[in-house]
C-alpha cells in the first residue's frame, strides 16, 4: 500500500428494525403491564417517596419488571430504559424507554387518570409510542410516518382544529410542576387561553390526541415521561416541542409544550416568553 493511504474496510451494516415485530413488541409490554397493574388498583396499596419526592408502588416496580424481561427477550441488544429500575445495554442503537405507570398520584388515589408508556427510540429520535390505560382499557399507538391509531370506545384519532390561543383548552398535570422560572411563563400562557383544566399526566396528552384537548403544557418532565407521547402526538397530527418550540431531547431543559393544532405553536411560544 502506498505511503500515506488509509486501508479501506467494509462499511459497517447498517442496522435496520421492523416496525410491526416492534409494535407487536410494545402492545404485548402494555398487556403484561396492565395485567401486573389492575390488581392493585383501588386496593389500599402503599407507595413510598423517592429521591424526587415523586410515590413509587409495588405496582409500578412490578409492571415494569414484566415489561423489561419481555423485550429483552424479544431484543436482545437493544437498551431498555425504564423510570424504576434504570438502563440495561447502555450504548445501543435502539432503546426501549418506559414509564409503568406515568401518573402514580393518580393511581394511588384510585384515579383512573394515568398511563403505561412504551417508547422505542433510534438513537434520540422516538419513533413508536403506546399510551395505554389498563383500567378504562384505551390505548393510543403511535409510530413514525403512520397515523395514530386509538383503541377504546369513545372518540377517535385526531386532533382538531384550533384558530387561536383564545378557543384554545389548556391541561396540565399540576402546579407544582414549576420552578419559580418556569411558573411566570405557565401564568402567562394560561392567560391567553380560554379555560384550564388540571390533573391528567400522560392521560391529558392522549386526549389532545382525540381532538380533547387544544395544548398541553408541562415542566420536569423526564425522556420516559415524554417520548412515547411524540409518535402519539405526531400521529394524530399535532406537535410537540419545548418551550423554545424546539425537538425533545433527552438533554433538553424538562418543558414540555404538545399542541393539536400545529399553527399555535407560535402564539404560544410568544406568550411564553412574554414573562421572561
Amino acid at each position: 500500500m502506498p505511503d500515506g493511504e488509509r486501508p479501506v474496510h467494509p462499511a459497517a451494516p447498517v442496522v435496520q428494525i421492523d416496525l410491526d415485530l416492534a409494535l407487536a413488541a410494545a402492545t404485548a409490554a402494555a398487556d403484561v403491564a396492565g395485567a401486573a397493574i389492575r390488581p392493585w388498583f383501588r386496593a389500599g396499596i402503599a407507595a413510598e417517596m423517592k429521591g424526587d419526592e415523586s410515590p413509587v408502588t409495588l405496582a409500578d416496580q412490578q409492571a415494569e419488571a414484566v415489561m423489561r424481561a419481555l423485550l429483552a427477550e424479544r431484543f436482545p441488544d437493544h437498551a431498555v430504559l425504564g423510570e424504576e429500575a434504570g438502563e440495561d445495554r447502555p450504548g445501543a442503537r435502539f432503546r426501549w424507554v418506559l414509564d409503568p405507570i406515568d401518573g402514580t398520584r393518580a393511581f394511588i388515589t384510585g384515579r383512573p387518570q394515568f398511563g403505561t408508556l412504551v417508547a422505542l427510540l433510534d438513537g434520540d429520535t422516538p419513533i413508536l409510542g403506546v399510551i395505554d390505560q389498563c383500567i378504562t382499557g384505551e390505548r393510543w399507538i403511535g409510530v413514525a410516518g403512520r397515523p395514530t391509531e386509538f383503541r377504546g370506545s369513545y372518540g377517535r384519532a385526531g386532533c382538531r382544529p384550533c384558530a387561536s390561543l383564545a378557543e384554545a383548552e389548556l391541561s396540565c398535570t399540576s402546579p407544582a410542576i414549576f420552578t419559580t422560572t418556569e411558573q411566570p411563563r405557565w401564568n402567562q400562557l394560561s392567560r391567553h387561553v380560554r379555560r384550564v383544566s388540571w390533573g391528567g399526566d400522560c392521560y391529558a396528552y392522549g386526549l389532545l390526541a382525540l381532538g380533547q384537548l387544544d395544548i398541553v403544557a408541562e415542566a420536569t418532565l423526564k425522556i420516559w415521561d415524554w417520548a412515547a407521547l411524540v409518535p402519539v402526538i405526531s400521529g394524530a397530527g399535532g406537535s410537540i416541542t419545548d418551550w423554545n418550540g424546539m425537538p425533545l431531547r433527552p438533554d433538553g431543559d424538562g418543558t414540555v409544550l404538545a399542541l393539536g393544532d400545529p399553527a399555535l405553536l407560535q402564539p404560544a411560544l410568544l406568550a411564553l416568553k412574554d414573562a421572561l
